[in-house]
């Protein structure tokens, strides 16, 4: 037939079609015979690989799974030829001996199986890619040790014991062997993987978790590198570290002060442990480290801010410890005072604010509070946002002295200064919950009601939770007194006077035992034991409300708190867990639910950990 251009388009096209045919039958049926194995029908599976591996055996991944599918059929004979007639296209092929091996082994063959796993590692001429492939293929059949066999082999060819130490402490771990493990990642982080500390704090947390033993191998091992590399500060700061976690900051601190002298740091290193300790809540060596560190000079060009911290530490210690003695919140008074002679630039910095607060609130000298406050206010230097955030904080105090009329005035400069921000937000719902301590319900709820909108989460659900209670508990019989007596208790714990609250709370309690406003009662009560770190009484008056006022609107806050306490409070995670859970079974249309799912996401991990 003579060609034409009309026949060879013709044919060409015909051809086109017919090669994606073969080629998606080939597709088709390898999903089919990944089906049959996904299935667990591994004799079908076997026999469809069989027609594919016929059609096509240099097929890698056929190949693999087909022998996966005859070893899950126990059918080793056929196995055996079928790695055989493999070896012979590729004879010596590392992955085929192990293969073969693999087979000898399933078939009790254990000498022939060695000697072919031997064989495998040894083909290796030192090439990286070699390795990795070998290693890999021994870890794929759960033959970790063999694995590591490989990398040792490796090692010893390369004469380099850093190359392969990152993979290698991960299957010494997987293999039950922690010490060289964490030898082998302490190599790997110096060495080919050059892993930074953090990283390193990282895989140790994954190898010793909360296991004392685990740790103290941790700490031997650290140990050991310090002795063979003594000028080395990496090791001796990840055996700080270890100290920590043991809880064994006594420790730590002996470490680091050795470490800052041996290198001559001046107390830097003391520094950073002293932040270190904030940042867990260990404020006693916190403020040792401190010491120290400001003993080293006073010339130091941030001194003055490391002093601030200091003070902060023995603010936050106070803040903490229900049962301070009136002696150490004086010393710290003073403290603050010379700090703030020393350097007045602070005077607009947050250490004037701390001081302000633990002269008003736990040394009962609110005057004084007001003093440094206005002060700091009317320093020229001062931002806006600071003198905003001061002004707020003074309109409290003025409250606590009773000057009702210069808070809301106050209150009102914050608003008109910061109209369009979030502190002008928070001033207007002071400004709000001060009309509700004077009882001024109607103009309180006008601007609780705008409030509720804010952009602030905190501010609208403080401002939902004030207009809810005043406008399910306005008395359709015109008697505003157990709600006018109920604010004043509010005001008065504002103003710590937290006993003379309880009186006035108990005074409602019995007088209008039925009034709706039993469960708001039994919230503040929750609240002053919170304050007085009573957290069993707490957690009690909470489960009243909870159990006694079930569909009212306070329960899903009341089972939310109870939450909080279990978790910060108690370190109950389990409990508090399971709170946050029932909060969001119950009350799925909760303010609180969103962030109670986030506890519980958290909480799943720290326990299974």
């Amino acid at each position: 037939m003579k060609l034409t251009f009309k026949n060879i388009i013709s044919i060409t096209v015909i051809a086109l079609c017919l090669l994606p045919t073969t080629s998606f039958a080939q597709t088709d049926d390898a999903a089919q015979a990944k089906m049959y194995y996904d299935l667990g029908t591994y004799n079908k599976a076997a026999q469809a690989y069989e027609e594919l591996y016929n059609k096509n055996k240099n097929d890698r991944d056929i190949y693999d799974a087909y022998l996966d599918a005859l070893l899950k059929t126990e059918d080793y004979k056929k196995a055996e030829k079928t790695v055989e007639e493999q070896l012979k296209r590729a004879p010596g092929s590392p992955v085929l001996l192990i293969d073969l091996g693999r087979i000898y082994k399933l078939t009790k063959k254990e000498k022939k199986a060695e000697e072919l796993f031997e064989k495998a590692i040894k083909t290796q001429n030192g090439a990286d890619m070699l390795t990795q492939h070998i290693a890999k293929k021994f870890e794929s059949i759960g033959m970790d040790k063999l694995a590591l066999r490989t990398y040792e082999y490796a090692t010893e060819l390369t004469s380099n014991r850093f190359q392969y130490s990152g993979p290698m402490s991960q299957l010494y771990y997987k293999t039950g062997d922690l010490e060289k493990a964490i030898y082998s990642l302490l190599d790997a982080s110096r060495g080919f993987y050059n892993r930074g500390v953090e990283e390193v704090k990282t895989t140790l947390l994954e190898y010793l978790g909360d296991d004392r033993k685990k740790i103290v191998t941790a700490q031997k091992a650290l140990i050991k590198k310090i002795n063979e590399k003594p000028d080395n500060p990496y090791y001796s700061e990840l055996l700080t570290w270890v100290y920590t976690q043991k809880g064994d900051w006594e420790g730590a601190l002996i470490q680091v002060r050795a470490l800052d002298e041996r290198f001559k740091e001046q107390g830097e290193r003391l520094l950073e442990f002293a932040r270190y300790a904030v940042k867990e809540k260990e404020y006693d060596f916190a403020l040792q480290a401190y010491n120290e560190a400001l003993t080293h000079n006073r010339d130091y060009p941030f001194y003055a801010s490391v002093v601030a911290e200091k003070l902060s530490v023995s603010f936050n210690i106070i803040q903490d410890n229900p049962q301070f003695t009136k002696a150490e919140v004086e010393t710290l008074a003073g403290q603050y005072q010379n700090f703030l002679d020393s350097f007045p630039v602070y005077y607009i910095t947050q250490a004037v604010r701390d001081y302000s607060t633990l002269e008003a609130q736990y040394n009962n000298n609110v005057d004084k509070g007001i003093t440094l406050l206005e002060k700091a206010i009317n320093t020229p230097q001062a931002s806006k946002q600071f003198i905003g955030e001061a002004k707020l904080q003074l309109g409290d105090y003025y409250i606590i002295a009773e000057r009702i009329w210069d808070a809301s005035l106050i209150y009102s400069q914050v608003d008109k200064a910061f109209r369009e921000d979030v502190l002008g937000e928070e001033a207007r719902f002071r400004n709000a919950k001060l009309a509700y301590y004077r009882s001024d319900f109607d103009w309180a709820n006008g601007q609780l009601t705008v409030l509720k909108a804010s952009t602030s989460e905190l501010i609208a659900n403080d401002a939902l939770y004030l207009s809810i209670l005043l406008t399910e508990n306005v008395p359709s019989d015109s008697n505003y007194i157990p709600l006018e007596r109920y604010a004043h208790a509010d005001l008065l714990l504002f103003q710590n006077k937290d006993d003379e609250a309880e009186k006035l709370l108990d005074s409602i309690a019995n007088a209008f035992p039925s009034h709706p406003l039993q469960d708001d009662i039994l919230m503040m009560r929750a609240d002053i034991a919170v304050k007085h770190k009573d957290y069993k009484a707490a957690l009690e008056h909470l489960e009243r409300v909870y159990v006694g006022h079930k569909d009212d609107v306070l329960a899903d806050k009341a089972l939310f708190t109870m939450a909080e306490i279990k978790e910060q409070n108690l370190n109950d995670k389990e409990e508090a867990g399971k709170l946050y859970a029932q909060l969001i079974l119950e009350y799925p249309g909760s303010t609180y639910v969103q962030l109670a799912r986030k506890k519980v996401k958290e909480l799943d991990a720290e326990v299974n950990l």
